[in-house]
């Protein structure tokens, strides 16, 4: 009985409100329209052909739908090839830069012009740009945490010396080769100082992550030649970081009294984000560990200021990267806490975003370009500069300063390894327009070469007998 008088209730309001629903439609359709009534009722007979068609054709053009299908392809395409390199001895970061070299003009441009255009018509490139961004924001922010800055106050003289020379040898081999691809190869506005100096700090980077993780993956953090070759390569992220950020505020500040300005700006910046941000940050964190606060709470505190000091170096007029890497720096290192925070942080940055760049870097890069004989000699000068600087310099500094041929060959291979640092530095110079885009992809492929070599040349070096 029940139940028949609520079904009874439901089916009435149904049926009352459902009816006066339709009538108050039908009649407000029934008014004289505002715009003219027959070349409304023209216009709408052509639509009404293919109506279903032109909408679906519509909507795979509109702006999300894009974006979320740009997505997909990079995500499935940069995982797919992260794990075949993996499996090759290779790390997964050369795979997903492959990953986005073929999704672009080199491979899938050439192949299938009509599809690569499909899924990343030029309009869109733009919306890649801003969100690959943000994951390098996140990713120079994981960066910045994983540093163990203790370790750069307690490295030994010895690291520095084999750090700085890292830096000193490719950066004037940098400088040396810019005589030769200046003319041919800057882009017109670009003077040759900005040119051979950005050149010089391309060729001496060293990626950092990917070192550390070569380190970890071969059992050799606790040892002598592993504490060394992270001491280096942290010394020289740093100091090659702040040589870039140097570089950046003179050349986009026109003139050097305005250069002199900047700095002075980020010397400020710096000294309030390592002395009361970072001493407010330590007391945050003893708040959080007491149980004061939430894990929520804390998340958006450190979000906060890693924006906040994204945001400080970006109006300044270096980059947002730097604000991150530094914000990362001065986050407490408290083991725990900092797990959680990277691991929370990775999930999106290096599974979602962080592909993005690598796929925008991969459309920015035209491999098939090196089709003539002196683009090949540019592009062999280029990579023997590379080597010769890094691997080179490295070993024979190290060899000098008393280290077998064994650990000096490892160190110089460690310190050859370029990965993504280098593919965000060569965007930078790309943006800033100091880059053409031949210099841009010669640069691009060295920087994957240098790091393939790693892996090999340790396995190579490790049969040797000192």
């Amino acid at each position: 009985m029940k139940f028949a008088k609520q079904f009874i209730l439901y089916a009435g309001l149904i049926v009352v409100f459902g009816g006066l629903i339709f009538y108050l439609l039908h009649t407000g359709n029934t008014l004289d329209h505002p715009a003219d009534r027959i070349s409304k009722a023209a216009s709408g007979n052509v639509a009404s052909q293919g109506t279903f068609t032109n909408l679906f054709q519509t909507n795979l053009r509109e702006t999300l739908p894009r974006l979320l299908l740009q997505i997909i392809v990079i995500i499935a395409a940069t995982q797919l090839l992260g794990s075949v390199f993996k499996k090759i001895g290779q790390p997964a970061v050369i795979g997903e830069t492959v990953a986005g070299i073929l999704l672009g003009p080199s491979l899938l441009g050439l192949l299938f012009p009509s599809v690569f255009h499909f899924i990343f018509p030029v309009e869109s490139l733009q919306n890649l740009r801003f969100l690959s961004q943000i994951g390098l924001i996140l990713f120079m922010f994981i960066v910045g945490m994983e540093l163990d800055t203790g370790l750069l106050r307690k490295q030994a003289f010895e690291a520095v010396i084999i750090s700085h020379a890292s830096i000193l040898i490719p950066f004037a081999l940098g400088i040396g080769i810019s005589i030769i691809l200046y003319s041919q190869y800057a882009s017109p506005q670009t003077s040759f100082y900005s040119f051979s100096l950005f050149m010089g700090i391309a060729m001496s980077i060293t990626a950092f992550p990917v070192l550390a993780r070569i380190i970890r993956d071969r059992n050799l953090t606790g040892t002598r030649l592993g504490i060394l070759a992270i001491s280096c390569a942290a010394s020289d992220d740093v100091t090659a970081w702040c040589l870039l950020a140097l570089l950046i505020a003179f050349i986009r500040s026109g003139s050097g009294m305005n250069g002199l300005f900047t700095i002075g700006m980020v010397a400020v910046y710096a000294f309030v984000m390592l002395v009361p941000v970072r001493m407010t940050l330590k007391k945050i964190q003893t708040i959080y560990e007491n149980g004061k606060i939430g894990y929520n709470t804390l998340m958006s505190i450190v979000f906060t200021v890693l924006l906040s000091s994204s945001y400080c170096t970006e109006i300044i007029g270096i980059h947002a990267l730097f604000g991150a890497f530094l914000a990362g720096i001065i986050i407490p290192k408290n083991d725990t806490t900092k797990k959680r925070i990277i691991d929370r942080i990775s999930d999106v940055s290096m599974v979602m975003l962080l592909p993005l760049f690598f796929v925008y870097t991969g459309l920015r890069t035209h491999a098939g370009i090196l089709n003539t004989g002196p683009l090949w000699i540019s592009f062999g000068l280029i990579l023997v500069s590379a080597v010769a600087g890094k691997f080179g310099g490295s070993t024979l500094v190290a060899r000098a300063l008393g280290q077998t041929w064994k650990d000096s060959l490892s160190i110089g291979a460690l310190m050859n390894t370029r990965g993504l640092m280098e593919l965000i530095v060569l965007n930078i110079g790309y943006d800033m327009g100091i880059m053409s885009t031949e210099i841009f992809s010669m640069m691009v492929l060295m920087a994957l070469i240098t790091t393939m070599l790693t892996s090999p040349l340790l396995d190579w070096i490790g049969k040797r007998k000192d």
